[in-house]
């Protein structure tokens, strides 16, 4: 009983520090790329103070949608045992919702532009579109480089 109890105690440690790192490493991404996207938009202070917020906002937003699809395709594919368990028509279900998703990511895209456009010249707006697919490519680059 006594092994059990220290076993729990471990276990229940070692998740919390898992966590934990997992939001360390989320928080120092964030910053490297707020910085990363500053310098690549030469932001001065008053137009990032606007900025910010503003992308901070869409990337909320994104990340909700994508999370929702996510959660979408998961929870009843792992619950119909795979794609092999999964029926023609479950799947085209499925072609129907990503697609909706999509559509939904594109008009965040679109509002976002919209809003930030009052903030960055429409050549800022392409150069931070291009910036962010850059750094996630360093991103990945980095990532595939540690052992």
């Amino acid at each position: 009983m006594k092994k059990n109890i220290i076993l729990l105690i471990l276990l229940l440690f070692i998740s919390l520090n898992v966590a934990a790192q997992g939001r360390k490493n989320k928080e120092k991404i964030k910053a490297l790329k707020i910085a990363f996207l500053t310098q690549e938009l030469n932001l001065t202070a008053e137009v990032a103070q606007q900025f910010w917020p503003v992308y901070n906002t869409h990337e909320e937003n994104l990340d909700l949608l994508r999370n929702k699809g996510r959660a979408a395709i998961r929870k009843p594919l792992k619950n119909d045992g795979g794609f092999e368990g999964l029926s023609e028509e479950d799947a085209k279900i499925f072609v129907k919702n990503k697609l909706d998703l999509d559509n939904q990511i594109l008009l965040e895209k679109m509002s976002f532009t919209k809003k930030i456009a009052k903030v960055l010249t429409y050549k800022q707006i392409l150069k931070l579109q291009l910036s962010e697919r850059d750094f996630a490519r360093e991103l990945m680059r980095n990532y595939r480089k540690k052992p």
